[in-house]
């Protein structure tokens, strides 16, 4: 009986002078990888494709889903700043496509570059900035990634160019940021995003002719969630094969709601930018779950139910939880333990965001140019003048 108790004893841990029970299984208990079968990609101008058959490690699991659920939590949360007026202008959230951004930042180096458009909250915590420094930003505060200045097109990091307000314009930028990469001979690379409503702007083509010319280390990923704004694809593009608008350059369609799909489509496209055979194009299937912006018509329902459905059968961050479930590299106590812990990380960000001082209006002007003496900046009314410094 005695060491039936203290057996018991060992499973159980204390809160407030009262044990609660807990799983007894140590890390020692679970696998350290497993083995998973994921879906072919469809390949443009392409002899082979990325693996089928993948690994993923206990440790990158974890950390996969760490960083999606972050990120979902965190669009939650904006979302409900912004239903109290507390979020302003412009906010375009990126809940569904968790799997897009982290699958990415799992196949590059945060040496290598990346440039997106304005759905960029989750770029934006991957690429370094934290919960706390983007949801002041949106909020307009002092603590901001970009001094409350900047709101949700507009963040930015090491390495990490935005956040771009204008539809497409981040194409031609980040081709630059790779020919500057292919110019000082770094062996790095750039990450251009867009989505499929950017894909039928001129600007895109044109950087897609100077790309192949010059064979530059960029690897274009149009993120297709099926809609520009309101609008179906197949009502705005009289192709939407999206992976092979390129043409003359090679493209994968790859799953963008499986965040290994995404991560091995990008490791083949790193090594196809690395060797020198110069630009790709990833086309990701993913699903927005909520309108274009923050404050978008109400969905139809047909739309909602296809959301809805998706939800049920592809969610990014379920399906990576499932597969570690049921190949023992995880359990549910330990998944619990991590949603506590980004709740709170996420509340505390958002009560530091409602409090924090705003941007003095001092400060508003300030940094408009670059090492240029002092301006002056008509304010928000004719008559007043703000000093301007870079």
């Amino acid at each position: 009986m005695l060491t039936k108790f203290l057996n018991l004893l060992r499973t159980c841990s204390w809160r407030n002078g009262a044990a609660v029970v807990t799983s007894a299984r140590t890390y020692a208990d679970f696998a350290r990888q497993a083995t998973f079968e994921i879906k072919r990609c469809d390949v443009h101008q392409l002899d082979e494709a990325p693996a089928t058959q993948v690994v993923l490690t206990r440790e990158d699991g974890l950390h996969f889903y760490r960083t999606m659920e972050l990120i979902r939590c965190m669009e939650a949360k904006v979302e409900q700043l912004y239903d109290q007026k507390l979020v302003r202008g412009g906010c375009h959230l990126c809940s569904g496509q968790e799997a897009c951004v982290v699958g990415t930042e799992a196949a590059v180096n945060l040496t290598d570059h990346l440039i997106t458009a304005y759905r960029a909250h989750g770029f934006t915590y991957t690429r370094g900035g934290t919960v706390k420094e983007i949801m002041a930003e949106l909020t307009g505060r002092r603590g901001g990634i970009a001094k409350g200045k900047g709101g949700s097109m507009h963040m930015y990091t090491k390495h990490f160019y935005g956040g771009n307000g204008i539809v497409g314009a981040q194409v031609p930028l980040g081709a630059g940021v790779a020919l500057a990469c292919k110019y000082q001979d770094k062996n790095e690379l750039c990450v251009c995003l867009y989505g499929d409503g950017a894909a039928n702007q001129g600007q895109v083509f044109e950087t897609f002719n100077m790309a192949a010319l010059w064979k530059l280390p960029v690897i274009f990923i149009c993120e297709n969630n099926k809609y520009g704004k309101g609008t179906e694809a197949k009502r705005a593009a009289a192709s939407t094969d999206f992976y092979k608008r390129g043409d003359f350059i090679p493209g994968l369609r790859v799953d963008g709601m499986d965040v290994l799909c995404v991560r091995e489509a990008t490791r083949f496209a790193a090594d196809y930018c690395r060797s020198g055979k110069g630009p790709i194009i990833l086309e990701l299937l993913t699903c927005l779950y909520q309108g274009h912006f923050m404050g978008a018509p109400a969905m139809s329902s047909s739309r909602r139910e296809e959301i809805e459905r998706i939800q049920r059968n592809s969610d990014p961050v379920a399906t990576l939880k499932d597969r570690m479930l049921s190949n023992n590299l995880a359990n549910l106590e330990e998944f619990k333990h991590i949603d506590a812990e980004l709740r709170k990380e996420v509340e505390d960000a958002a009560q530091f965001a409602v409090t924090d001082a705003e941007a003095p209006l001092d400060d508003l002007c300030n940094h408009i140019f670059c090492n240029d003496p002092p301006l002056e900046v008509r304010g928000t009314t004719p008559w007043a003048k703000l000093k301007s410094f870079s």
